[in-house]
């Protein structure tokens, strides 16, 4: 049985799982260096594929690290309609039990992953009152923009959008017509509302960073899709904040396992997951 690795084509060699690869020189760096190079940074993007239990693992290991220099640190999350953020404030001052927070975010309704994969993040934030931002719009918006363009929304749904929307990066929307075409769905054949709504959606991330940075550093757990290349969230965020940030890739080995060096300013090889156990996003690129 071979041993699964991830290949980095640009350098055309392959790492162990659990190995912390440095893009600026393509070379393994420890834990330790990692952290201290978040040390200062104001914005640090972990990403995940949501249903990989390991990469909560390393996003709880890291919040818990940069809590203890930075003890005011907030926790942005895509997991949660910024339209919930009381229920969220509530959480972090312990007033509420798991089986009230889920029933009060609706969350099988919403994010609908298994509530156990978020669970010790969210209870860690709870015991030490770290203020959770919720960055998403009402997840049916996207849903709907695919589908129908920005003008089949209600006047209602509009108010829920970001107020600016930049459709303008040439190599996201490249890199997002290749999904698109690899990752077609019936009943939403137009490209050019795909592409909407995925600005729209990575724009309102954005925004709510933006609105919730108040001095102190924000770890944003958010999917590898919306971080990679830095294109999605990450540079939309700094156009409104100038905020210095670094982005980490979570990325799972296997026998055909590759990443590039652009996708992240650190990227971390991850145990391989079973792809059935991943539930299909309703809505552009997670």
């Amino acid at each position: 049985m071979s041993i699964k690795k991830l290949l980095i084509k640009d350098i055309s060699k392959s790492f162990d799982v659990g190995t912390i690869i440095s893009t600026d020189t393509g070379k393994q760096v420890s834990y330790e260096y990692l952290v201290n190079d978040l040390d200062g940074v104001q914005v640090i993007y972990i990403g995940e594929r949501h249903n990989d239990p390991s990469h909560h693992d390393i996003q709880l290991r890291l919040i818990k690290e940069l809590f203890k220099s930075h003890p005011y640190i907030s926790v942005g999350m895509e997991a949660f309609d910024r339209s919930y953020q009381q229920i969220l404030y509530l959480w972090s001052d312990g007033e509420l039990s798991e089986e009230e927070f889920m029933e009060k975010m609706h969350w099988y309704a919403n994010w609908k992953f298994d509530f156990e994969l978020y669970k010790d993040i969210l209870l860690f934030l709870k015991n030490n009152k770290i203020r959770i931002v919720g960055l998403n719009l009402p997840f049916h918006i996207p849903s709907k923009i695919a589908i129908g363009g920005i003008e089949s929304l209600s006047d209602d749904d509009k108010k829920h959008l970001p107020k600016e929307i930049d459709t303008s990066d040439a190599a996201h929307k490249a890199y997002l017509e290749k999904i698109f075409e690899k990752h077609k769905v019936k009943g939403r054949e137009k490209f050019d509302n795909f592409y909407m709504a995925q600005c729209v959606w990575e724009e309102i991330m954005a925004e709510s960073i933006s609105k919730n940075l108040k001095g102190n550093p924000m770890i944003v757990l958010v999917g590898n899709g919306h971080i990679i290349h830095k294109f999605g969230v990450p540079d939309r965020a700094f156009r409104r904040t100038g905020a210095s940030f670094k982005t980490i890739f979570l990325a799972p080995a296997g026998s055909e396992a590759e990443a590039e060096l652009s996708y992240a300013d650190y990227i971390w090889v991850t145990p391989s997951i079973n792809k059935h156990h991943m539930r299909r996003s309703p809505h552009g690129h997670r």
